[in-house]
């Protein structure tokens, strides 16, 4: 590809954008293919396809080992750098025989990569202000193998102006869903989860958007953990315990994050395994059901709280829109009922045309459509960052 094929790319009215995801949970890679026309607030997508694939065992145990606080083997980052772009590469073959669609008729290959630890927190080292992110999966892997444009690496721009590098969703959230007749917030619930809350009279500069704390990332661990399952499917454990209010005061007293003032954002890098080991030490006698039930109660007022402390004194909303592998949990999905209460609708994303499971791949597909346009796609306001930047990679094939 030279300049001109570029130029006439970024040029295109109309695209067929592969969009890639893997979150915090390494439950698997999100894979989606859209066809998207426009640009900004005059976007257009239409879902062609989408499936997850899931990683190899071992790589998503080598993955998660390496995410851990204190628990990186430089050998092995090294090799998964190409390892998941090789696992991407799979995916997006697999989903376009799947859909019978040739890739050398897809425009634009879009990859988030797998985040192997995120510190966006400023800290003096060596005498400059460290901060950092690290994703992997690299996109000149995938763009070289493919033989199709690829953009990737989206965080490193905004953390490198002093930015939080997440979340990087409400600007595709503002331009997808915000009503001029309700206050909405957009509540994805991966691993991690965030929310964007649009108010009806603001634009996309006035969006507020971070992380409330944990996703599935506490109940999944502890699934594991305890039943040895990955996720605790349909709610299935929880419905058959018990909170626990003791349990449920000792996580709210031992996670600081959820009472810090945004712009923030985290990751596994703080629920990890230390975080999680003081719940098992310390209640060891609880039956194993009653921790489950009492994490997924406790993912929910982690969201509530963060509502109810720095956002309902400006914006009350009016709906909340749900998405990502938590919007599967009927029991967690109850819980945030009960917690937001009957002045507040609650519903799936799927009921506004998007995918809940491919939502963030989504997004990422619409990023990189504004990378290769030419528009700045992070909001100084949610991530901190000292201006607005053009985020991405874009790595020639």
């Amino acid at each position: 590809m030279n300049i001109k094929d570029f130029v006439r790319l970024s040029r295109k009215s109309s695209k067929n954008v592969i969009g890639l995801m893997s979150g915090t949970s390494v439950d698997g890679v999100d894979v989606v293919l859209v066809k998207l026309i426009g640009n900004r607030i005059n976007t257009k997508i239409k879902q062609m396809g989408f499936h997850t694939y899931p990683f190899p065992k071992k790589m998503r145990e080598m993955i998660l080992r390496n995410a851990e606080k204190n628990g990186g083997n430089v050998t092995e980052i090294c090799k998964l750098n190409f390892l998941i772009a090789r696992v991407y590469i799979d995916a997006i073959k697999k989903l376009c025989r799947k859909l019978n669609f040739p890739i050398n008729k897809v425009d634009l290959i879009v990859s988030h990569g797998q985040t192997i630890h995120h510190l966006p927190t400023k800290e003096k080292l060596f005498g400059y202000d460290a901060s950092s992110t690290l994703q992997i999966g690299d996109p000149s892997v995938i763009a070289k193998l493919t033989g199709v444009l690829t953009v990737g690496d989206f965080r490193v721009g905004d953390v490198a102006l002093g930015g939080q590098g997440a979340p990087l969703i409400p600007y595709f959230d503002y331009i997808i869903f915000h009503s001029s007749k309700k206050n909405r917030a957009l509540l994805n619930i991966g691993g991690i989860s965030n929310f964007t809350i649009l108010n009806k009279k603001g634009k996309v500069n006035d969006v507020v958007a971070f992380d409330t704390g944990p996703g599935n990332m506490l109940i999944d661990y502890l699934t594991k953990q305890y039943f040895n399952k990955d996720y605790d499917k349909d709610g299935r454990i929880a419905i058959r315990g018990k909170l626990s209010l003791e349990l449920f005061d000792f996580l709210k007293d031992s996670d600081d994050f959820i009472e810090q003032k945004p712009p923030k954002s985290t990751g596994r890098e703080y629920y990890g395994k230390d975080f999680l080991a003081k719940i098992v030490n310390k209640f060891i006698m609880l039956p194993n059901e009653d921790v489950i039930r009492t994490a997924t109660m406790f993912t929910a007022y982690a969201v509530y709280r963060n509502y109810e402390k720095f956002i309902a004194k400006k914006t009350k909303i009016d709906e909340l829109i749900i998405s990502g592998g938590g919007a599967r949990n009927p029991i967690l999905v109850s819980d945030l009922k009960n917690y937001f209460g009957k002045s507040v609708e609650i519903k799936n994303i799927e009921s506004l045309g998007i995918s809940s499971d491919a939502k963030e791949a989504i997004c990422f597909a619409v990023l990189a459509n504004e990378t290769i346009s030419g528009n700045e796609t992070n909001i100084s306001r949610v991530t901190g960052a000292g201006c607005k930047t053009i985020l991405g990679k874009i790595c020639p094939p």
